[in-house]
């Protein structure tokens, strides 16, 4: 049961800021962000774009360079993973969500982190092997990054920095923090490391950004 609620709402000044609203989420265990959500705007079209998490290159559990550009106009979930986490198990349910929703344009991207009491410690194969063998896991994983103090992966700046994350913004707080991002390439909620992938609160924010399922064009 939710114990607290924080609304914050603000209007800004102009079409551009028009409906912000920022919501917090407190329950028992996890910590829910959503996403100010914006009123669309009119008037001459500009050569400037937003600023997005998938603008980013990175690098593939191989090594090899994974521009993450490649899903805009998709669903994205991003997720920091780690093999020997008590939060381990949630691996299993991210790879049930990536299968179930992945033809509504839902993908989901492991980047795996050694920065909580040294919970992935696995080499690249390692990791790879332990993840295969053990969930079945099949949707994307980065290379080993650090997800907070000096190291930071600019990924994860732009995740958790003000500037660019607005609401959303604050260290990671463990293994398996989820960052949703819209077909737009736009931060659309955060979920804390205990909120289970397969929360109704999660779901809810999957099935909102990714929209009605297409039917299929009738048989004539």
């Amino acid at each position: 049961m939710l114990r607290n609620w924080f609304i914050y709402g603000g209007l800004g000044l102009g079409a551009l800021l028009a409906g912000l609203i920022a919501v917090k989420i407190y329950a028992a265990g996890r910590n829910v962000v959503q996403a100010p959500s914006t009123a669309p705007t009119t008037g001459p079209a500009t050569t400037q774009t937003t600023p997005s998490v998938l603008d980013f290159t990175v690098r593939d559990l191989d090594g090899k360079p994974y521009e993450l550009k490649q899903h805009k106009g998709q669903v994205v979930l991003i997720v920091n993973v780690a093999s020997k986490c008590g939060l381990t198990p949630q691996y299993k349910q991210l790879e049930a969500l990536y299968l179930k929703y992945k033809d509504r344009g839902l993908v989901i991207i492991g980047f795996p982190a050694n920065d909580f009491l040294g919970q992935e410690p696995g080499t690249p194969a390692e990791i790879r092997q332990f993840c295969s063998l053990n969930y079945g896991v099949t949707f994307p994983l980065m290379e080993k990054i650090t997800v907070k103090g000096k190291e930071m992966h600019p990924v994860y700046k732009f995740l958790t920095e003000k500037a660019t994350a607005g609401a959303m913004a604050g260290d990671i707080e463990w293994n398996f923090a989820k960052f949703l991002v819209d077909r737009q390439g736009q931060l659309m909620a955060r979920f804390g490391s205990r909120t289970k992938p397969d929360d109704a609160v999660v779901v809810t924010a999957l099935e909102t950004a990714m929209g009605p399922p297409v039917k299929p064009p009738a048989v004539k």
